[in-house]
């Protein structure tokens, strides 16, 4: 598995998943985002983007639409999604991400705290009330200094053999045997024996 800079021929792909996960999508722009991408199968994994806010009187770094097929979750996708991101906001030379989720918790794991309103940049507090006017109860800003940011170990180890895991899988049923008929298979013939 690795992570990679989202290219052109990944537009549909990204507006189709973020649809169905019903993601944030104000403002598209598939050069925003970051993708997971699996380098036997070449599968696509999770995703997520940063969103620069130009601001008074300063600029803010958002991290929003990250999200993960339900057959890759539990694998360290989203983190190394995030990491990638990190990455991005550190080369435009931001100390602090923000971001806005109706599910914090998993955030969370990963060093981002709780953001008072008075304390946010004005477009990350302005985009807060845009989506608790959308998205009604239970959204909440966070915060994250980017040096404090590290990928656990765990997911670190699971990100490396990374598979698809197919979440409805179809179950077979084992082979009768003859065994089971109450028939020993070593003494019985059968009707259309040529020996």
């Amino acid at each position: 598995m690795y992570v990679r800079d989202a290219k052109d021929r990944d537009e549909m792909w990204l507006r189709d998943h973020i649809e169905s996960m019903g993601l944030d999508t104000a403002p598209f722009r598939y050069q925003d985002y970051v993708i997971a991408v699996n380098e036997d199968t070449n599968a696509r994994a999770g995703f997520g983007r940063t969103l620069i806010h130009d601001g008074e009187p300063d600029d803010a770094c958002e991290l929003t639409g990250i999200g993960v097929l339900e057959s890759w979750r539990g694998q360290g996708v989203g983190a190394h999604v995030i990491e990638r991101l990190l990455g991005h906001a550190r080369d435009d030379d931001f100390d602090t991400v923000y971001s806005i989720s109706a599910q914090p918790e998993y955030l969370r794991r990963f060093g981002f705290q709780p953001a008072p309103i008075g304390e946010l940049p004005g477009p990350i507090d302005t985009r807060l009330e845009e989506k608790r006017a959308a998205l009604e109860e239970g959204v909440v800003s966070l915060a994250l200094d980017i040096d404090s940011f590290v990928v656990p170990p765990s997911l670190r180890e699971r990100f490396k053999s990374a598979a698809e895991i197919d979440p409805d899988p179809v179950e077979v049923a084992p082979e009768e045997l003859a065994e089971e008929f109450g028939i020993d298979p070593d003494t019985a013939t059968y009707k259309y024996d040529t020996d």
